[in-house]
C-alpha cells in the first residue's frame, strides 16, 4: 500500500470545487464519462496505429447505480492507468502558479476545472469518497485502486481487475441522495452524453410484461454515438435532416431549411442549424443551439457566445475549438469563439441568400416564418444587414412580394410626396385597419403588410438607410394627407365653431381610452363625417419604448393619443354645427357677450404694455391684466361646461363618434351595446 499527499499549490481546492460548483452540481457525471471517453478514444487511436491488439469493436462505456451502497460507478475499457500514472495525473496537481489562481477565481470553480484539466476532481461535488480502479493496457501492468476521502490524503493499492480500463466508483454524500435515483441519472446523460462517439450503457431495455415494465437481457444504450452532424452533408438525405431535428426538438414544428456546417480551417467546425418556424414572439424562440465540444454538450445558452439574433436558431454546434469547461466570459473574449461567430452569422446570410437566388417560390412561401429572424438580424448585427438587405422582403395586402428596391420601382410614381419622398404605407392589423386600407387602395396606393413584433423598430432602421423613403402607417392620417402632394383644401368652418364643435365632440369621445384631438379637415361631402387616426411619431415613440429603456420610458407611460378626424364638410357634421348654433345660441348668449368684452379689455391691456419694459408697466395694470385673463378662463371653462353638457345630450354627435370608433375596432362591450340601441332609435 501507498500513501501520500496530493501535491496541490492550495489545500482550498476540494472546498471550492464542492462550493462553487454545487450550483451545477449535475455537471460531475458529464466530466467522468467524458474522461472514460477520453481514454476509450485513445485506446482505438492507439490500436490503429499497431500499438494495441486488442478488440475494439465491443467498447463501450457503463455507469451503474447501486443504491444500497450508495455509489455511482463509471466503467470503460480504455486505455487505463498505471501506478505511475495515478501519480502524474491524479496526484500531482502541483501546478505553476495555482495557489494564486484559485484565489482568484474562487467564486467560479468552473473556470479552474477548465484551465487545469481538473474534470475527475467533479466527482467530489457529490461524494464522500472517491475510487479509481485501473488497469493500464501496457503488458504486464497490474491493476491498482486509488482511494481519497476529499482531503489532499490519498491510499494507492494493487487489486485484482478483469480486463483493462478504468472504473470511477463515487459513494455519493448525504446532500447529493439525489444521483441516487435512476430517472436523475437518465436525465443527467440525456442532457450531457446524448451524442458521445462511444456507447454508453445505463441499465437494461425494458418491454411491457405480466401488466408490467420489465428489465430485458438487452444492455439500453442512451447515446447516438454517429449524430447527423458529425457525418459528411453528402452522405445526408433531407429525411435525415428533419430526423435529427425530431431527435433534437421531439414536441417541434417542421424547420423552414437547415444548414449544414463543416468547417476544418482556420479552425474546426460542425453542426447543422434549423431555421425553426418563428412564432411573433422574440424572448421563448431563444437558446435552442445546443453547443457541443467533441460530441460532449457544453451548453444550451450561448447567448453572449454567438450574435445575439442567431440564438432564434437552433441545432448543433460542434468544435474542439471551444474549450469544454470555462466560464461564460471567458468564450465570450476568446479568439475562436468570436471567429466561429463570425463564420456561422456569413454561413446564415449565404444560405438565405442561395435559396432566395435559387427558389424565390419557396422563398416567398416562407417568408412569414422567417421574416422575424431575418429583422432581429438586420436590427441587430451591421454585417447581416449588409448581406440581407439584398433579399429582405416586403408583402403588399394582395399577398404580392417585392424586394425593397423592386417595390419602390413598383410605387414611386404614384406615391412620391411634394418632398420627393417615396411612401411606403403599411398597416399592421388588416382587420383593425381595413377601412384604412380600403381607402387608400381606392386612392390608387399600395399597402403592405408589416405585422410582426419587430416591424417599429424596423422600419426606423429602413428610414435611417433610406432618407429618400419614408413609411406611413396607414391610420396616421386621413387618406387625403398620407402622401402629401398639393396644400390641403381649406376648411370654411370659423375658429370659434371649430373649436365650439371641438368641445361637443370631446364630450361624446370614450373617457379612459386615450387623448382624443379634434382636427378639422376638408375631406369632400363623399368621405366619412368622421375618421380616427393615429398620430405616426408619437405612436412610433410608444411602440420603440417596448424595446429601449432610458429615455424612451418617458413616450411608454404617456396614454395613448388619437386624432379624432371632422370632416367639415359632411352634411351630417354640418347639420350638428347647424343644431349646436340653434340650440346653443341663447344658452351661450350672456357667456359669449361677456368673454368678447373681457377679450377687448385683455388686448387692450397687451397693447399698453408695448414698448415697455417690464418695470415701467405700473402695478395696477398688471393686476388688472392677470384679473382679466383669470375672468377668461373662467367664462371659458362655463362655456366649455355648457357646450360639453349640449355635446353628451345630442345624439347625432355621440352617434357619429362611435361610428369612427367601430371603424376602428375601438367601440366595444357597453358601448357598443348602447351604440346599437341608440342606432334603432335613430332608424325608427
Amino acid at each position: 500500500m501507498q500513501k501520500g499527499t496530493i501535491g496541490v499549490a492550495s489545500e482550498n481546492l476540494f472546498p471550492i470545487i464542492k462550493k462553487f460548483l454545487y450550483s451545477d452540481h449535475d455537471i460531475f457525471l458529464r466530466e467522468i464519462v467524458s474522461n472514460a471517453v477520453d481514454a476509450t478514444q485513445k485506446l482505438k487511436t492507439l490500436a490503429s496505429v499497431g500499438k494495441y491488439s486488442g478488440n475494439m469493436e465491443a467498447a463501450k462505456i457503463e455507469v451503474k447505480l447501486d443504491k444500497e451502497a450508495g455509489t455511482i460507478t463509471v466503467s470503460d475499457m480504455g486505455i487505463g492507468m498505471t501506478a505511475d500514472e495515478i501519480e502524474k495525473y491524479i496526484n500531482q496537481i502541483a501546478f505553476s502558479g495555482a495557489n494564486e489562481f484559485v484565489e482568484k477565481y474562487e467564486n467560479d470553480a468552473n473556470a479552474i476545472i477548465g484551465h487545469f484539466g481538473l474534470g475527475f476532481y467533479s466527482s467530489f461535488m457529490v461524494s464522500d469518497k472517491v475510487e479509481i480502479i485501473t488497469r493500464s493496457y501496457q503488458d504486464g501492468a497490474n491493476a491498482v485502486k486509488w482511494s481519497c476521502d476529499g482531503s489532499p490524503n490519498y491510499e494507492i493499492t494493487e487489486v485484482e481487475k478483469e480486463g483493462i480500463g478504468t472504473d470511477i466508483v463515487m459513494y455519493v454524500n448525504e446532500e447529493s441522495k439525489e444521483f441516487l435515483e435512476d430517472a436523475r441519472l437518465s436525465e443527467i446523460l440525456n442532457k450531457y452524453c446524448k451524442f458521445l462517439p462511444v456507447p454508453v450503457i445505463f441499465g437494461k431495455e425494458q418491454e411491457w410484461k405480466d401488466g408490467k415494465m420489465e428489465d430485458t437481457d438487452k444492455d439500453k444504450q442512451v447515446n447516438d454515438v454517429a449524430p447527423a452532424w458529425t457525418k459528411k452533408p453528402v452522405d445526408l438525405k433531407e429525411e435525415d435532416y428533419q430526423n435529427f431535428y425530431r431527435q433534437l426538438y421531439p414536441m417541434g414544428d417542421d424547420p423552414l431549411f437547415n444548414i449544414h456546417l463543416n468547417v476544418d480551417y482556420p479552425f474546426n467546425l460542425t453542426g447543422i442549424l434549423y431555421f425553426p418556424k418563428l412564432k411573433n414572439n422574440v424572448e421563448i424562440q431563444k437558446n435552442k443551439i445546443q453547443l457541443y465540444c467533441n460530441q460532449v454538450f457544453v451548453t444550451d445558452s450561448v447567448e453572449g457566445i454567438v450574435p445575439e439574433f442567431l440564438t432564434l436558431l437552433h441545432g448543433v454546434i460542434d468544435s474542439p475549438d471551444i474549450p469544454l469547461n470555462v466560464s461564460r466570459s471567458y468564450l465570450q473574449s476568446d479568439g475562436n469563439v468570436k471567429k466561429i461567430s463570425s463564420h456561422i452569422t456569413k454561413k446564415v446570410a449565404d444560405r438565405l441568400a442561395e435559396i432566395f437566388k435559387n427558389d424565390r417560390k419557396q422563398f416567398e412561401e416562407k417568408w412569414d416564418d422567417l421574416k422575424i429572424f431575418i429583422e432581429y438580424g438586420m436590427l441587430s448585427e451591421e454585417k447581416f444587414y449588409d448581406r440581407a438587405i439584398k433579399y429582405f422582403m416586403v408583402k403588399n395586402t394582395d399577398g404580392k412580394f417585392y424586394t425593397l428596391d423592386e417595390y419602390e420601382t413598383a410605387i414611386k410614381d404614384n406615391q412620391t410626396d411634394k418632398e420627393n419622398n417615396v411612401i411606403c404605407l403599411y398597416t399592421n392589423d388588416e382587420v383593425e385597419q381595413f377601412s384604412f386600407i380600403e381607402a387608400a387602395k381606392n386612392k390608387g396606393y399600395d399597402v403592405l403588410v408589416m405585422d410582426s413584433v419587430l416591424s417599429t423598430p424596423m422600419v426606423n432602421k429602413l428610414e435611417e438607410k433610406f432618407p429618400n423613403r419614408k413609411f406611413v402607417r396607414v391610420d396616421s392620417d386621413v387618406v387625403e394627407k398620407l402622401i402629401q402632394k398639393d396644400d390641403a383644401a381649406q376648411v370654411e368652418i370659423s375658429a370659434e365653431d371649430q373649436s365650439d364643435l371641438s368641445t361637443v365632440f370631446q364630450a361624446v369621445c370614450p373617457a379612459g381610452k386615450g387623448n382624443f384631438i379634434v382636427d378639422f379637415q376638408n375631406m369632400g361631402e363623399t368621405a366619412a363625417p368622421m375618421v380616427i387616426t393615429r398620430n405616426e411619431f408619437m405612436r412610433r415613440m410608444k411602440d420603440m419604448s417596448q424595446f429601449q429603456g432610458g429615455g424612451m420610458n418617458f413616450y411608454g407611460e404617456l396614454p395613448d393619443s388619437y386624432n379624432l378626424v371632422v370632416n367639415a364638410e359632411h352634411p351630417l357634421v354640418k347639420q350638428v354645427m347647424e343644431a349646436k348654433s340653434t340650440d346653443m345660441t341663447e344658452t351661450l348668449k350672456d357667456v359669449n357677450y361677456n368673454l368678447a368684452v373681457k377679450q377687448a379689455e385683455k388686448e387692450g391691456l397687451v397693447k399698453a404694455k408695448e414698448g415697455k419694459k417690464e418695470e415701467e408697466v405700473p402695478q395696477a395694470e398688471k393686476e388688472q391684466l392677470e384679473s382679466v385673463e383669470k375672468e377668461l378662463e373662467t367664462l371659458s371653462t362655463e362655456k366649455r361646461e355648457k357646450l360639453t353638457q349640449y355635446g353628451k345630450e345630442n345624439k347625432l354627435s355621440k352617434q357619429l363618434v362611435d361610428l369612427a370608433l367601430l371603424a376602428n375596432g375601438m367601440l366595444k362591450g357597453e358601448d357598443l351595446n348602447a351604440f346599437v340601441k341608440r342606432s334603432i332609435d335613430l332608424i325608427k
